[in-house]
């Protein structure tokens, strides 16, 4: 299903504050090389999402189309913006440089107690969870000539490991410091972005490379196709002392037969793609971008295939560190996802 952006609407006296925020998250993620860079300053929910070849930007594509089909936000107007993904999201969250963003539970996890990337800044106490999307398993993905076939197979590789400012390569030194490497353990640590990567797979520059994304995606789909590449087991005993010491991790698997070429489903590991925002976000305004999601959920699920398994019953409960937002709180109890106690 094609999904387009929606046009700002033109913004009006009561919404100037709203504005320059839109217009500081446009001038960010442009000079970022991120964004559109001749968007107009306009009032617009601005969704802070991932590489375009990813599923964030889906979600942020598929809640636009949907917020313009509610009564209460078809006037606000909607952009998903590009960005370089969870931890690039979640540092602007807290700026005010972005309204809503989508980022993988365990940054958000991070974000939220102010560890990891986040111990400089300290804890985002003002940081908000409306609701889980996808699960995201961590993908390693490599050429078959390159005799890689389990996570460990990596050392002394040429890998791309991620750009910096996404989820997947947080995640990968993540994985990285578990099995006690650093840069050093790969002939070359590339940076590409997931736009980038699958073609530098193909044509050799790289032998493997790193997403935490949800299945099916194009990229992976486009390395699978265009050169061989096949899905490469995570496991071994320190991914399992991983896993047990990190609650927004779960033990997954990537399904077989989604890919050319791979056909039987490959163990790894994963976590949860959530939308967040902050408590400065208006109670109604959240309230309405829950409604139009999990409202029209039927709809929501047709949007990329990564979102066919989802329930409303999941989406409230999984991957969520930052407390609710108080709309989305409202939203939950009213359509009996949530007790008053809950």
């Amino acid at each position: 299903m094609f999904l387009r952006h929606l046009a700002p609407s033109t913004a009006n006296p009561g919404r100037v504050a709203r504005q320059a925020v839109l217009s500081a998250a446009l001038v960010l993620a442009s000079s970022a090389g991120f964004g559109p860079s001749s968007a107009s300053a306009q009032d617009s929910l601005t969704i802070g999402t991932g590489s375009e070849a990813g599923v964030y930007y889906q979600v942020g594509r598929a809640l636009c189309y949907l917020a313009e089909r509610d009564e209460a936000l078809k006037d606000a107007g909607c952009k998903a913006l590009s960005t370089a993904g969870s931890i690039f999201n979640l540092k602007n969250l807290r700026s005010g440089a972005l309204q809503l963003g989508v980022a993988q539970s365990d940054w958000h996890f991070h974000a939220v107690r102010g560890s990891g990337p986040f111990a400089d800044a300290g804890p985002d106490g003002d940081l908000r969870a409306l609701f889980s999307v996808h699960g995201e398993p961590f993908t390693v993905v490599a050429r078959r000539d390159a005799g890689i076939t389990k996570l460990q197979d990596l050392a002394g590789k040429r890998v791309n490991i991620g750009n910096p400012g996404s989820g997947q390569r947080a995640t990968m030194e993540t994985v990285m410091a578990a099995l006690g490497w650093d840069r050093s353990a790969f002939s070359l640590a590339d940076e590409l972005p997931a736009a980038q990567q699958s073609l530098a797979l193909c044509h050799d520059r790289v032998q493997a490379m790193i997403y935490t994304v949800g299945h099916p995606n194009a990229s992976v789909g486009q390395a699978a196709g265009l050169c061989d590449a096949v899905m490469v087991e995570v496991g071994g005993a320190a991914i399992d002392k991983l896993i047990a010491e990190n609650p927004f991790y779960a033990a997954t698997e990537i399904p077989g037969g989604i890919y050319a070429g791979n056909p039987e489903p490959v163990k790894t590991f994963g976590v949860k793609a959530t939308l967040v925002t902050t408590a400065s976000l208006d109670e109604g305004l959240a309230y309405a971008i829950v409604r139009s999601v999990l409202g029209d959920l039927r709809r929501f699920r047709k949007m990329h295939p990564a979102f066919g398994a989802l329930s409303a019953e999941r989406m409230v409960a999984d991957g969520l560190s930052a407390p609710l937002h108080p709309g989305a709180l409202r939203y939950f109890r009213e359509a009996g996802l949530l007790t008053e106690g809950g």
